[in-house]
C-alpha cells in the first residue's frame, strides 16, 4: 500500500498527506462529489475531476498489485518460482509486464510446442538451444530421438518438433517481447488498404493510407477501426520486421560455429512469424484503440457537461416543435413548470407543404396559451421549420422568440419505460416535443432522463468500449447534477438517483415519501425516508434543496454538519437565520469589513499580505476611505476570514463555501454559463453580433482550421489557433465533419462575406 501511496503522489504531484487522507475517504464509502465539496480540508480542496482521476489510478495500481500476488501463487504451485523472478514480478510497473512474465508457465491450450513435448522432444531442442556442439551434422543429434510409437517416424518429424518448442520458448520471452513491442511502438506503421478500390465509401481517403504508430491520431485510429469491421478496410501493422530479427538472433545465437545454428535461425524465424508477430501486432493495435477510446470518451464527457449545465429558462410558457417532414412537425405547449397544455401535428413541410395552415395553428396556440419561447428541435427539417416559423412570428403582436435545441437522445426517451409511465396515453412521437420543451425549461432535469450515451456529442459512440463510456458519462452526469443540486420537492426520481448517496431504490422511496406526507419541509426528514440511513444523509443532504422549507440554510449547500458554525458565525456578524432566509446576507463583506479583530499575537509586520495594515489590532478598526484600493479591501476581508475560521475552529475552505453560499440561497451555479441563443428572424450576415455565442455545424474542416455553418448563408472559420487553448498540430485532433460545436464571434466581414469564430473563447 506504501508503494501505491508513493506512486500517486508522484505521478499526481500531490503531498503525501492528501493522498493518503484521499484514499481514506475513498476507502469509507464516501462518494467523489461529497469528498470534493465537503472534504476539501482533508483533500488539499482536490476538485472532482481530480479525484476522480486518483480513484481510477488507485484501482488499477490495487488490481496491479492483486494480479502479482496472484501471478506469483501460480507459478509457486507450479514450484517454478525463484527469487529472481519473483523480484522482476513485484517491480513490474504495468499489468502487461506482469503478463508477459507469467507467460512462459501460463496454462495454454494444445499448441505444436507441447504435443512435441509429449513426443519426448524437449531434450533435443534443450540440446539445440545450448549450441554446444560444433561436430558432426544436425541429424547425428536428432536420430536418438526417433520414436515410432510417440509418432516420431523420422529425423524430420525429431527436428519439426524440437523447433516448435524452441519457437514457443523465445516466444514467450517476456525481454523479447517488451523490446519487440516496443520497437513496434517507436518503428511500426499502421497501414490501411481498400477491400474493393471502387466502391465509393466515406473512407475513401484511407483506401491507401499509411502513419507511424507514433504519431497516428486517435481520430483515426477509430476511423480505419471502423472501416475494418464494415469489411471496407484491410488494416495491418508493418513491423521492422528485419531489425526485429537481428535483434532475436542476437539474443538466441550466441555460438555461430555450432551446428545448431542453421536449426535455431529457423526457429527464431518461425517464432516471430507465427508466434510474436500475429501476437504483437494485436497488442499493440489493441493498445493504439485503448488509447483512442480512452481520449474518445474523455471528449464525450467533456462535450456532455457544458450540455447539463446549459442554464434552465425558467418561468416561460413554450411551444416545442419536433420537425419533421412526411410525418409531421409534432408541437407541444407546456405551462412554466414543463406541464403538457395541449399538442397536435402540423404538416408545413414536404410533401403536404401546408404553410399557412400550420402558421395559423401555431399563431392560436401562442395567443391560446400566451407562449413566451418556441424551441424547435435540431434534427430532420429543422432549418425548413425555422424559417415558417421566423416568417410566422413576423405577424404576431406578442414578442415571441425561438431558438434551436439539440433533440439527441429525444426519440431514446420518447420509446422508453419512463417515458411511457410520465405520459401513457401520449403518443410516442409527442414526447419527442415534449422532452424538447422541456430541456430549454430545466436541461439537466430533462436530460438525466436518457442514457448519457444518447445526449453526449461526437462520433465513434457505438465503437467505443461501452462500459467505460457509459461510467465515464455516469460521472459527468453524477457531478453536474451535485454541482447544481437537486430541489428535494419537485425532483424526479431520474434526477435524484444521481445525487451522491442515493440509489435507485432510495430515489424512488423519496418521492414515495414525498407523495404519501406532502412535501418536505427540511432536511432531517429525510431521516424518515425508507433505507436512507445515516451514511446515505451525510453523503446528500448537501445537495439537497428546500425552497420553501422551514430553515433558510436548507436551501443552500451548506451541509447540515455545518449548520452550527454557520449560526455562530453570522452571529458574530450581528445577523439571524430569518436573514439567511429573507436574502439579506448578499453584502455580507459589509459585515465583516466591520467585524472587531483584536490580538497583539497575531502579526507579522515584515510578512504581511497588506501594505497599508501593520498588525490585527490596526486591522480591527480599519476604516476605508477614498485613498483605500480594492486590494487593500479584498486583503483585509481575506485576513479576517482567515481569523474568523481560526475562532470558529473550522477549516477555511469550509467557511469560504459556507458564506458563498449564505450570501445567495437558492444560488444556481448554471447561471454563469452561456445562454441559449433566443431568436425572432432567420439570420442574416448583417444580424450578426461580435461576442455573439452560437451552435454550429462543422462543414468542413482543413490543414488551417474548420468551417463551421452557424445558419447564415456563408459558413464561419474557426482557425487552427482558435480551436483550444492546448497547442493543435492537426484540426481533425479537435473536430471532425458533422460535430456541433460551440463557438464565439471574434471577426466580422461584411463587404467580403466572412466570419471569424474561436471555439476556445466560448
Amino acid at each position: 500500500m506504501d508503494l501505491i501511496i508513493k506512486q500517486i503522489v508522484s505521478e499526481f504531484k500531490l503531498r503525501q498527506s492528501q493522498v493518503v487522507k484521499t484514499i481514506e475517504l475513498i476507502d469509507d464509502g464516501n462518494t467523489i462529489p461529497f469528498i470534493a465539496r465537503y472534504r476539501k480540508e482533508m483533500t488539499g480542496g482536490l476538485s472532482d475531476e481530480v479525484l476522480r482521476d486518483l480513484n481510477e489510478r488507485l484501482t488499477y495500481l490495487r488490481n496491479l498489485e492483486s494480479r502479482k500476488e496472484e501471478v506469483i501463487r501460480l507459478i509457486e504451485e507450479q514450484g517454478k518460482l525463484t527469487e529472481e523472478l519473483k523480484k522482476e514480478i513485484l517491480k513490474a510497473e504495468v499489468l502487461q509486464r506482469v503478463e508477459d512474465l507469467y507467460r512462459p508457465f501460463k496454462q495454454k491450450r494444445r499448441t505444436r510446442a507441447t504435443v512435441a513435448k509429449e513426443k519426448g522432444l524437449e531434450a533435443l531442442a534443450e540440446l539445440i538451444l545450448k549450441q554446444e556442439i560444433i561436430e558432426g551434422t544436425i541429424e547425428d543429434l536428432a536420430k536418438p530421438f526417433i520414436n515410432e510409437e510417440l509418432e516420431v517416424n523420422t529425423i524430420q518429424d525429431a527436428m519439426n518438433g524440437a523447433k516448435d518448442i524452441i519457437a514457443e520458448i523465445v516466444s514467450d520471452n517476456a525481454e523479447y517481447r517488451e523490446t519487440i513491442r516496443n520497437l513496434n511502438f517507436r518503428e511500426g506503421t499502421i497501414s490501411s488498404k481498400a477491400a474493393d478500390d471502387d466502391e465509393k465509401t466515406v473512407y475513401e481517403m484511407y483506401y491507401d493510407f499509411s502513419e507511424a504508430v507514433s504519431k497516428i491520431a486517435n481520430h483515426r485510429i477509430l476511423a480505419v477501426n471502423r472501416g475494418e469491421k464494415e469489411k471496407i478496410l484491410k488494416v495491418k501493422l508493418i513491423s521492422p520486421d528485419e531489425k526485429i530479427l537481428s535483434y532475436l538472433k542476437d539474443k538466441v545465437i550466441h555460438n555461430t560455429k555450432a551446428i545448431t545454428t542453421e536449426a535455431l535461425t529457423q526457429s527464431i524465424e518461425d517464432s516471430y512469424k507465427r508466434l510474436i508477430g500475429p501476437s504483437i501486432e494485436r497488442e499493440v493495435r489493441n493498445s493504439l484503440t485503448e488509447r483512442a477510446e480512452e481520449e474518445a470518451i474523455k471528449v464525450f464527457g467533456k462535450n456532455t457537461k457544458p450540455l447539463l449545465l446549459t442554464p434552465p429558462v425558467k418561468n416561460v410558457r413554450v411551444l416545442a416543435i419536433d420537425p419533421s417532414y412526411r410525418t409531421g412537425c409534432k408541437l407541444a405547449v407546456l405551462d412554466e413548470t414543463g406541464k403538457l397544455l395541449e399538442y397536435t401535428t402540423i404538416y408545413p413541410n414536404e410533401p403536404q407543404n401546408k404553410v399557412e395552415e400550420s402558421k395559423k395553428t401555431m399563431k392560436q396556440l401562442i395567443e391560446k396559451y400566451d407562449i413566451d419561447i418556441i424551441p424547435i428541435g435540431n434534427g430532420t427539417a429543422s432549418r425548413e421549420t425555422e424559417l415558417i416559423v421566423a416568417e410566422m412570428l413576423k405577424v404576431i403582436d406578442k414578442e415571441v422568440y425561438y431558438t434551436i435545441i439539440s433533440e439527441a437522445g429525444a426519440s431514446v426517451y420518447s420509446a422508453s419505460k419512463l417515458a411511457t409511465e410520465e405520459y401513457p396515453d401520449v403518443d410516442v412521437s409527442i414526447r419527442g416535443a415534449i422532452s424538447i420543451g422541456r430541456r430549454l425549461q430545466d436541461p439537466l432535469a430533462e436530460l438525466v432522463k436518457i442514457d448519457p450515451k444518447s445526449i453526449g456529442v461526437g462520433q465513434y459512440q457505438h465503437d467505443l468500449n461501452q462500459n467505460k463510456l457509459g461510467e465515464t458519462l455516469k460521472n459527468v452526469v453524477e457531478d453536474c447534477v451535485n454541482s447544481v443540486g437537486v430541489d428535494l420537492n419537485t425532483a424526479s426520481p431520474s434526477l435524484l438517483n444521481y445525487v451522491s448517496g442515493i440509489s435507485s431504490a432510495i430515489s424512488k422511496n423519496i418521492v414515495a415519501y414525498r407523495e404519501e406526507n406532502g412535501k418536505f419541509s427540511n432536511r432531517k426528514e429525510l431521516k424518515k425516508v425508507k433505507r436512507l440511513g445515516d451514511k446515505a444523509y451525510e453523503q446528500c443532504a448537501g445537495f439537497l434543496r428546500i425552497s420553501d422549507g422551514n430553515d433558510g440554510l436548507d436551501n443552500t449547500a451548506v451541509h447540515p454538519e455545518s449548520y452550527d458554525i454557520t449560526m455562530k458565525f453570522i452571529e458574530k456578524l450581528g445577523y439571524t437565520k430569518d436573514d439567511i432566509k429573507e436574502g439579506k446576507l448578499r453584502n455580507i463583506e459589509e459585515k465583516i469589513l466591520e467585524y472587531k479583530i483584536v490580538d497583539d499575537n497575531y502579526s507579522n509586520e515584515n510578512n504581511s499580505n497588506m501594505r497599508s495594515v501593520k498588525s490585527l489590532k490596526d486591522l480591527a478598526n480599519y476604516k476605508f476611505n477614498k485613498d483605500n484600493t480594492e486590494q487593500d479591501r479584498s486583503k483585509t476581508i481575506e485576513k479576517k476570514i482567515v481569523k474568523l475560521a481560526e475562532e470558529l475552529e473550522v477549516g477555511l475552505p469550509t467557511l469560504k463555501d459556507i458564506i458563498e453560499e449564505i450570501r445567495k440561497p437558492g444560488r444556481d451555479p448554471r447561471e454563469e454559463m452561456p445562454k441559449p441563443v433566443f431568436r425572432s428572424d432567420v439570420l442574416k450576415m448583417e444580424d450578426l453580433k461580435l461576442d455573439m455565442i452560437m451552435i454550429g455545424t462543422v462543414r468542413n474542416v482543413v490543414d488551417f482550421g474548420a468551417f463551421v455553418d452557424i445558419g447564415v448563408k456563408q459558413d464561419g472559420l474557426v482557425h487552427i489557433s482558435e480551436l483550444s487553448n492546448k497547442f493543435i498540430k492537426n484540426p481533425m485532433d479537435v473536430v471532425s465533419v458533422g460535430d456541433e460545436v460551440k463557438v464565439k464571434i471574434i471577426g466580422l466581414d461584411l463587404e467580403r462575406g466572412k466570419v471569424s469564430l474561436s471555439m476556445k473563447q466560448v
